[in-house]
């Protein structure tokens, strides 16, 4: 062992003549795993959040949306129409959609609602979302004799009183033009299944059917107005919406899941950003304290550095003993942050310690994720900042005159 390091760990485990620096030591310690764990949890909820968004929004949107937009009136031909596209650059598999705002009437009240068409086969390789239904079978959806059927949310179907085969009217104002002007479609659908993506704004409002059934009620013929696209990296979805935008001409546009989703994103990432500068203001209150308690340490010791450098050690020696007590402070600190961190972090997702009014934020708990990375670099920066404290105690110690000191011992 290092002779810096010997006398570094002597002096941190000595008895005090003076309790104080005992006492701001054992503060310093605390200040720097209290810092390091609250950051490692705050960050743990950040990322949690971020992830359980992102899981719903990306199981019912697709990763990248094409729409026709020079007309206004979907896509015609559009069997002949998706092909182009399946070998298209991180494409994975993609879904025609016909999407519709309609009103749900009910056994209890009526509600205005998304109607989305799709091919519950394709549909299923872009988005997860009909994976989780509760009640009923996707099976069910099939056209066949009597009202088609159709999906929906599970708190759509309790605000509207919807069960398993209830019998319920799609109203949609995009009915058939008549002599007085358009005529609202009035259409019967049997409920198949219900889901339940554990997100409000989907349970809420979304409903699905065919794509058949969709334009029969929409008063549509035979057309889709959204293509949608899963990719095999999601984040390179800009680069796959302008490739899929050049396959399928000038008429058509692309939309991704970022743009789709930027206020949430950006609000997630300022949010991320203002926790790691207010928490880390705590590294900073402990930076301080290891400051306060070298410095008098220097105070205290300064005739025994005075020995050590009569005795032969250079300055550089003793600089370095001084700082290596701030960062074994440091260090242990930071050891003791991130153990803490990690396990309330576990527990509090674990147990779902803390829950939430899902109509208000979209989740019932706070979901904690503690990454591996996260940890590293706030380590890091713990270490660094203890380190950084270290350097005007360790200076102040190198200048003390062994002559002047042991002059009167």
């Amino acid at each position: 062992m290092p002779v810096e390091l010997f006398i570094a760990r002597r002096y941190l485990g000595a008895k005090r003549k003076q309790a104080v620096i005992s006492v701001i030591t054992a503060i310093s310690i605390l200040g720097v795993a209290a810092g390091v764990m609250a950051l490692l949890v705050a960050l743990a909820i950040n990322n949690g959040f971020r992830q359980e968004l992102q899981n719903h929004l990306l199981g019912a949107t697709s990763h990248v949306n094409l729409l026709e937009v020079d007309r206004g009136q979907g896509i015609e031909n559009w069997r002949a129409f998706l092909p182009r596209f399946r070998n298209a650059p991180q494409v994975a598999a993609l879904a025609p959609a016909l999407y519709g705002q309609v009103m749900i009437s009910g056994p209890l009240q009526a509600k205005g609602a998304v109607l989305k068409g799709i091919d519950p086969a394709a549909e299923l390789e872009v988005g997860d979302l009909l994976r989780r239904i509760r009640q009923g079978s996707l099976e069910d959806l099939k056209d066949g004799p009597g009202p088609p059927g159709i999906i929906v949310g599970q708190r759509l179907a309790g605000e509207v009183g919807l069960r398993l085969g209830t019998l319920v009217t799609v109203v949609s104002p995009q009915g058939e033009l008549t002599p007085f002007g358009p005529a609202p479609s009035y259409k019967k659908f049997r409920v198949a299944a219900i889901f339940d993506s554990g997100f409000y704004d989907f349970d809420s409002l979304w409903t699905f059917t065919t794509l058949k059934a969709a334009q029969q009620a929409l008063s549509l013929a035979d057309v889709i107005n959204t293509v949608e696209f899963k990719l095999h990296d999601l984040y390179q979805a800009e680069a796959a919406a302008k490739e899929i935008e050049r396959l399928a001409g000038r008429r058509y546009l692309t939309t991704t899941w970022m743009e789709q989703n930027r206020a949430l994103l950006n609000a997630l990432r300022m949010e991320r950003a203002v926790t790691v500068v207010t928490i880390g203001l705590i590294e900073l209150v402990a930076a301080l304290n290891i400051l306060v308690s070298l410095v008098m340490m220097v105070m205290e010791k300064h005739k025994d550095i005075a020995i050590l450098m009569s005795m032969g050690m250079r300055r550089e020696q003793v600089r370095k003993i001084f700082m290596l007590q701030g960062t074994v402070i440091g260090v242990a600190g930071t050891a003791i942050g991130l153990v803490s961190g990690y396990l309330l972090s576990w527990l509090a997702d674990r147990g779902r310690w803390i829950h939430l009014d899902s109509d208000i934020y979209g989740l019932s708990y706070v979901p904690f994720l503690a990454r591996p990375w996260d940890g590293v670099w706030v380590a890091a920066a713990a270490v660094l900042v203890s380190f950084l404290a270290t350097i005007y105690p360790a200076r102040s110690a190198t200048r003390i005159a062994p002559v002047e000191v042991l002059r009167y011992e």
